[in-house]
């Protein structure tokens, strides 16, 4: 049995962004203030001095991509928050969790793809802060947060970097929404008068779910820690959570300091996917070759924080029949991308450029390029652009 057949049900990259089985069907794009930008429904109330969306989502069309599970009031903006988890040691063996990975992991500033969120008192936000407790892979804890007036709503999960890719498969809601919430209890920094508390259910329960072939690679510790069955499973498995959210009345923080904090690495794409985009209803592709990550995030003296992301590659793409066999001619693909962020007093900004060109026969490539950024001055932007060869 050839390498190809036998990583063939592997096909875990996210969702294709586009399907060129219909080249004039073009992807949707929005180019509108916040103020013309329809709010997102529904709009979830917990008492924290505005209505929020109860979902983080990728663009602005109003669908959820994660729920929001962590709801931060207080001392409560994103960098401050940041300043206080990465003060926190790794051990948390008095929450009753074990002195080893991903359990003692410490908090760093996290690469991730940027999310959009809403609240009626401070509009479309994006994901300027992002934050991993551990290291890219192979397991993490990842959270975005995002300024909501004077509140930061967030999503928090535990997620596993797919075998051969560069993406992430959520693994639980529930299990990162604890360790979140212990961090913050022993800080010492919530107010004593004000405990952690949980709103009504705002989102579904379960939401979303782990392919069975991600679930049945994982160990038994690990399905037990996300609460899901020991046995193999046959089906995916629906990630659990309560649909609700932890409410966290922060008393204080650490002061924000300057400084510069950076990552840089290579990860090795080695395995069957759904052909990303310009595909047919089924198609896979092996992918093969090296993906180079680097991330710069700067705090300035007067609290301010900026951060740079980039990534870059040149794969090696095979088609693949129905049953992992070879099915073509291998062919070129180039990726990159590039995201800005920056976070101060009462302002946010995200901007990111994603481009995926696709080398097939022919002197045309097939190419995907999306746009998005969420600005202070009510900048709300998503542009997706798909031209296929075909």
């Amino acid at each position: 049995m050839s390498r190809y057949r036998l990583l063939a049900p592997f096909v875990l990259l996210a969702p294709a962004l586009a399907s060129c089985g219909d080249a004039a069907a073009p992807l949707a794009s929005t180019a509108r203030s916040h103020s013309a930008m329809p709010a997102p429904v529904p709009l979830a109330n917990a008492d924290i001095g505005t209505r929020f969306w109860p979902y983080t989502g990728s663009e602005f069309s109003g669908t959820g991509q994660d729920p929001i599970n962590l709801i931060f009031t207080g001392v409560s903006d994103p960098r401050r928050i940041r300043a206080l988890l990465l003060s926190l040691g790794g051990d948390r063996t008095a929450l009753g969790m074990p002195d080893a990975y991903p359990f003692n992991c410490t908090w760093s500033d996290a690469i991730g793809d940027l999310q959009t969120g809403y609240s009626e008192a401070g509009g479309w936000t994006g994901s300027a802060v992002q934050l991993q407790c551990g290291d890219y892979g192979p397991v993490r804890f990842h959270l975005r947060l995002f300024a909501a007036g004077g509140a930061t709503i967030a999503n928090a999960h535990f997620e596993l970097l797919i075998p051969g890719t560069a993406d992430h498969q959520v693994l639980s809601w529930e299990l990162a929404e604890r360790l979140v919430t212990g961090d913050l209890v022993r800080s010492g920094r919530l107010d004593a008068a004000t405990p952690p508390s949980a709103t009504a259910a705002i989102n579904p329960a379960p939401f979303r779910e782990i392919p069975a072939i991600i679930y049945d690679g994982l160990p038994l510790e690990l399905r037990g820690a996300i609460g899901g069955p020991l046995a193999d499973v046959t089906a995916a498995v629906p990630i659990g959570t309560d649909g609700k959210a932890t409410v966290l009345h922060v008393a204080s923080a650490p002061a924000i300091t300057p400084g510069l904090a950076t990552q840089d690495f290579t990860l090795a794409y080695h395995q069957a996917i759904p052909k990303p985009f310009c595909a047919a209803p089924g198609e896979l592709v092996f992918v093969d070759g090296p993906v180079h990550l680097a991330k710069r995030v700067v705090v300035d003296a007067g609290g301010a924080l900026a951060s740079s992301f980039d990534a870059a590659g040149e794969l090696t793409v095979l088609p693949l029949g129905a049953g992992g066999e070879p099915a073509g001619e291998p062919y070129r693909a180039v990726v990159a991308e590039h995201q800005e962020t920056a976070a101060s007093d009462g302002r946010s900004l995200v901007r990111g450029l994603v481009q995926r060109t696709l080398f097939l026969s022919g002197d045309t490539p097939s190419r995907l390029i999306v746009r998005l950024a969420v600005g202070p001055e009510g900048q709300a932007d998503y542009r997706p652009d798909v031209r296929c060869a075909d």
